[in-house]
């Protein structure tokens, strides 16, 4: 594993972040800056645009947050380097994410919109944890209508362990963690990338699914290298 390489590839991924917020607010001055103007030609509650924007919201949120816990259980200068960017970089998805339900008119939890509705090729079992559970019971504030995970989100309980395990241990959970939760993510801007109409948050999505390929790669080398594996 090269850090060089690591550090480059962010760079690249913000870059492109960057780019798209520009072209967001680009579109926005052309519509004369009226919000009003702005939300009359913006997709629907219901739609797959509006509905990625709040689940990927959440779904970034629980990445950064796991990220946090194992800079603080590790002194591992790999890991907290990437855990450093996966937060630096998905918090500023999510802020972008959330901006264009602001700018869309739009709440940012939809009433009566279980979470997931919009990808209605993703099978229920798929909501579910790595192992095919619910979560139920140990669960807070991830869950979907009916009980279940959105694609990859760890349980509070696995969050929990996190924030107590220490070393190599909190290494590999979190690797394996993040690889579960990079899938899930890779899954539903895949699902952007293919039903979302407006055009900036489609290319979001693509680079998303780019990137998080690439940190899988990563993540499945980091883990060889402490003699563990992704654990599906």
């Amino acid at each position: 594993m090269t850090v060089r390489l690591t550090r480059t590839h962010w760079v690249a991924i913000t870059a492109v972040v960057l780019a798209l917020l520009f072209a967001g607010a680009a579109t926005v001055a052309s519509a004369g800056g009226d919000r009003r103007t702005t939300a009359a030609g913006a997709p629907g509650g219901d739609s797959a645009d509006a509905g990625f924007a709040r689940d990927m919201a959440v779904h970034h949120q629980q990445a950064v947050e796991m990220s946090f816990i194992v800079r603080d259980r590790t002194e591992d200068a790999d890991v907290r380097r990437l855990a450093y960017d996966i937060a630096n970089t998905q918090a500023n998805q999510r802020g972008m994410l959330l901006g264009w339900l602001d700018l869309w008119g739009l709440p940012k939890v939809g009433s009566g919109i279980g979470p997931m509705a919009w990808m209605k090729s993703v099978k229920p079992s798929e909501h579910a944890g790595h192992d095919g559970h619910t979560g139920e019971g140990d669960q807070a504030g991830h869950e979907t209508g009916d009980g279940s995970l959105m694609p990859g989100m760890a349980t509070q309980a696995e969050l929990d362990r996190l924030a107590t395990a220490k070393g190599r241990q909190a290494e590999i959970l979190y690797l394996q963690l993040m690889t579960d939760h990079h899938k899930g993510g890779v899954a539903m801007a895949q699902g952007c990338a293919g039903l979302c109409t407006v055009a900036p948050e489609k290319s979001l999505a693509q680079g998303m699914v780019d990137a998080q390929q690439s940190e899988l790669n990563l993540m499945a080398d980091m883990l060889k290298e402490r003699g563990a594996a992704p654990r599906s």
